[in-house]
């Protein structure tokens, strides 16, 4: 282990013997359940199936999400990119999406399409426009000579696109991956939350919270910033992978 790592192992485990004893200090478990309270509540929530499809349901559902806001944003972005009478009519919806609260969205999707689907939408409108404003940034910055270059030696379009855009976009689309990713789940969870579909998440928060089981409450959130991490991570290691062929 190095030495970076091993020192935030440490500033990890000081802050849970902290929790800890502001929890042995309060004794109140409803208030506050401490670090070794939410584990052994994680542990018994793990032994169930529900647990089990809940998490797959949530993850499944934003992950679907997810890619669906990641397509959208990027054949707008190149569709605003090409046709700048699309670009004026697309923009005032996408600042919309990008201003408006989750929660306002929250409530139309509920109304309009039901819980089941929520975390899907929901998670599609969060990633949408940052994928949407980035790759058409990283277009709008392609070199113009280097275009009028291809064109002046009729470059085939997919070697346009292989050698003067992607370069310039894959920046953008990378830094925008990877911050869409972690509010793709955030927002997912949060939307089931309000919503309360049945097996899922935020289901699971919302229920704890109802019965008052803080040990429960800090198990799910553990387990929801738990794969929002994994998630972010496998995302962007795929799209770096993707990227360098």
């Amino acid at each position: 282990m190095s030495n970076k790592a091993a020192r935030r192992t440490l500033i990890v485990l000081l802050w849970l013997v902290l929790w800890q004893l502001a929890s042995i200090a309060v004794n109140n478990n409803i208030l506050l359940a401490g670090p070794y309270e939410a584990l052994l509540a994680l542990i018994r929530l793990g032994a169930t199936s529900a647990f089990w499809l809940s998490v797959i349901s949530t993850v499944l559902k934003i992950t679907l999400g997810f890619a669906t806001g990641l397509m959208l944003g990027c054949l707008c972005a190149a569709l605003s990119y090409r046709y700048g009478l699309f670009r004026e009519v697309i923009s005032l919806p996408v600042s919309v999406i990008k201003s408006v609260p989750v929660a306002s969205f929250v409530i139309l999707v509920l109304i309009w399409a039901g819980a089941p689907s929520l975390s899907i939408v929901i998670s599609a409108l969060v990633v949408f426009p940052m994928i949407y404003y980035n790759v058409l940034s990283g277009l709008d910055s392609t070199d113009r000579k280097m275009i009028e270059t291809s064109e002046l030696f009729r470059f085939r379009f997919r070697d346009k696109v292989n050698h003067i855009y992607l370069p310039s976009v894959i920046p953008h689309l990378r830094s925008a991956v990877a911050v869409s990713a972690g509010m793709a789940f955030k927002s997912g969870i949060a939307a089931e939350v309000i919503g309360r579909p049945l097996k899922s998440i935020g289901s699971g928060l919302y229920q704890s919270k109802v019965l008052l089981a803080t040990d429960e409450l800090f198990a799910w959130t553990f387990c929801a910033v738990l794969l929002a991490f994994l998630f972010e991570k496998a995302i962007t290691t795929l799209m770096r992978r993707l990227m360098s062929r």
